[in-house]
């Protein structure tokens, strides 16, 4: 049975082997890869080894891919795995004609077209026509070993030579535009050479098979890179250049306490192989397009935490925000990835060559989990942002978060990027940001309003986290307050929960939907710290339908509030009375300021104690 070679390739590279053979080996992490008791002959000793790609039992021998992994395991020929595979993951086989097995010939004659020309190229830049070639890759620093070991060439200037010289190898301009190295006229007809001029570099894939290749001009011509179009060897989603020897260093035996390489994923050819030739066997580049999922998929195969490498300038890092966000969606508690952020106006190759392996080693040992790199990304080198800048970061962190399908690491990260953005403000002074913010510690606040006991501020918190048990409702707007508190354990538990039901957007949030949600969440215990059984709060009625109730409990929320920090507090009513005027504020923006306005009132006055609702 002949079945497109690409077909089962996505196939494989759709399909998780550790999960697929995890369904009957009980696996645990050894590294990066994992380990079991073989299924094929007993053992007590686990022998049996699971990598990106392939296992492998070093007790019976046994090798194979996640195909001939079905096919021994249950006895299934090799087009039933195939059918059950590509059922699982969402694909259907091509039916298996005439014109089909053609086109596995077909590919094949592809190959030997790449294959020639590879050849011819790879001369040429040892020839005079190639001096200037071969001239520019001894310059940035590589070695002629590491320019015949990635198969270096040099497309020669005159547009028909390559053609010509093919064309006594039996090759037809027809099968080069099929392979990607002549253009097509409207007519879908040969008209020209597509490299020319320019030295190459053969791109190969995950198996080392010649797919294609990219090329970059001497000079200031314009494109100064150019990748071979898509073919039917050739996809540019799927593809890394250098992952075939990324991969087979990454997954090389070593010796014990030798770690593996890191995947570092950089943004061009000479970048991969300037940092091979330093060592650095386990860079990747894509093809001239933003990482894109598909390519996320593959780094994860081969290792769980791949780090994004990016230049030190303002397009490195919109490239590293525009890679994180594609990545968001797809992470999950076992693929995550590490970014690495060079000095401005430098790259690894010019790292390399000017400061050495060591200086680059240091920078990838630092490499940064997403997590805690992503409100840097995003917050660009924000200072003393506005009201307006600080809502739309606010809002850019939370809707990112909002990106990840797994709604545990969501959550995670939600909370995550808050913190860092409430503690940013924190301690960025009396500034555009607005003032200095509240705290609930009894020495900070001693600074401006004297001393208040520890269990009374503790009261005043229980108080205003208890307001917004019982009207969820009134949680966005006190969202960005709430976060500065800086609350006891067991309340910041409390908060947490809060926010991450207001996050998950509940339609009608109401005290009746937020118990539903704390029961099937396990949060029974976290919210029990707040809502004392003995004081009958947990039996309160669900009262948040009633509009009048929910400006009571707005008003009293503020009031406790300002309880915390009085003065502060009415500097802040000040700076949103002037933030309304100025703006013309709808009648939502009027109904919460007139909620503070009114706290402000009773505080003067001295009224609604503190255990007053």
């Amino acid at each position: 049975m002949a079945i497109d070679a690409g077909f089962l390739d996505e196939l494989r590279a759709r399909t998780p082997i550790a999960s697929v053979i995890g369904r009957r080996v009980k696996l645990t992490r050894s590294g990066r890869n994992w380990k079991g008791c073989c299924p094929f002959h007993g053992e007590k000793t686990p022998s049996f080894y699971v990598y990106d790609d392939h296992f492998h039992c070093f007790g019976c021998g046994v090798h194979g891919d996640v195909i001939s992994y079905v096919m021994q395991s249950e006895g299934r020929s090799f087009p039933e795995a195939v059918e059950e595979l590509a059922s699982a993951a969402g694909l259907e086989v091509p039916a298996q004609t005439r014109e089909s097995r053609e086109a596995v010939v077909h590919a094949r004659s592809l190959e030997d077209v790449l294959n020639a020309t590879q050849a011819l190229w790879a001369q040429a830049l040892y020839q005079p026509e190639g001096r200037a070639g071969l001239d520019y890759l001894l310059a940035r620093g590589l070695t002629r070993e590491t320019i015949a070991s990635f198969g270096l060439g040099w497309a020669g200037e005159g547009r028909g030579a390559l053609a010509a010289a093919l064309e006594r190898e039996g090759i037809t301009p027809a099968q080069m535009a099929e392979a990607g190295l002549m253009r097509l006229d409207e007519d879908g007809r040969p008209k020209g050479e597509l490299f020319w001029g320019r030295v190459t570099f053969p791109i190969r894939d995950r198996k080392g098979r010649l797919v294609s290749f990219g090329g970059r001009i001497l000079g200031d011509g314009q494109p100064k890179y150019l990748n071979g179009p898509e073919t039917a060897l050739f996809s540019k989603r799927r593809l890394l250049f250098g992952l075939d020897r990324a991969r087979a260093a990454v997954r090389a035996p070593r010796p014990k306490g030798v770690p593996a390489p890191d995947l570092v994923v950089v943004e061009g050819y000479m970048d991969v192989i300037a940092l091979h030739q330093a060592g650095f066997t386990g860079a990747v580049a894509p093809l001239g397009t933003a990482l894109t999922p598909e390519q996320l998929e593959v780094l994860w195969q081969v290792d769980r935490a791949p780090i994004l490498c990016f230049d030190g300038d303002a397009a490195g890092r919109r490239a590293a925000v525009k890679a994180a966000q594609t990545a968001l969606p797809l992470l999950n508690a076992d693929h995550t990835l590490r970014f690495c952020l060079l000095p401005e106006g430098e790259d690894p190759d010019s790292l390399v060559r000017e400061r050495g392996a060591q200086a680059v080693a240091g920078l990838f040992g630092a490499a940064r989990g997403l997590s805690d790199v992503l409100f840097d990304l995003l917050a660009g080198g924000m200072v003393q942002p506005g009201p307006e800048e600080r809502a739309a970061l606010r809002h850019k962190l939370t809707e990112s978060a909002a990106l990840i399908t797994d709604k545990t690491l969501a959550s995670e990260y939600r909370r995550t990027l808050l913190d860092r953005f409430f503690a940013r403000f924190r301690s960025s002074g009396r500034g555009k940001a607005g003032g200095a913010p509240f705290t609930g510690s009894a020495g900070r606040q001693a600074e401006v309003t004297g001393f208040i006991a520890l269990d009374q501020t503790r009261e005043r918190h229980r108080l205003l986290l208890q307001l917004l048990l019982r009207h969820p409702a009134l949680v966005p707007d006190m969202e960005e307050a709430l976060c500065r508190l800086e609350l006891a354990a067991d309340f910041a538990a409390v908060r947490a929960a809060l926010l991450d039901f207001s996050a998950e957007g509940a339609h009608a949030p109401s005290a009746g939907t937020l118990r539903a949600w704390v029961a099937q969440n396990g949060l029974e215990e976290t919210i029990r710290a707040v809502m004392r059984e003995e004081d009958g709060s947990a039996a309160q009625p669900d009262d948040t339908t009633d509009p009048a109730q929910l400006v009571s409990a707005r008003t009293q929320w503020w009031h406790f509030y300002g309880l915390l920090d009085r003065a502060r507090f009415e500097a802040e009513v000040e700076r949103e009375i002037a933030s309304f005027t100025a703006k013309n504020g709808d009648a939502d923006q009027w109904q919460r300021l007139q909620a503070r306005l009114e706290a402000r009132e009773r505080l003067k006055r001295g009224g609604l104690e503190d255990t007053e609702f």
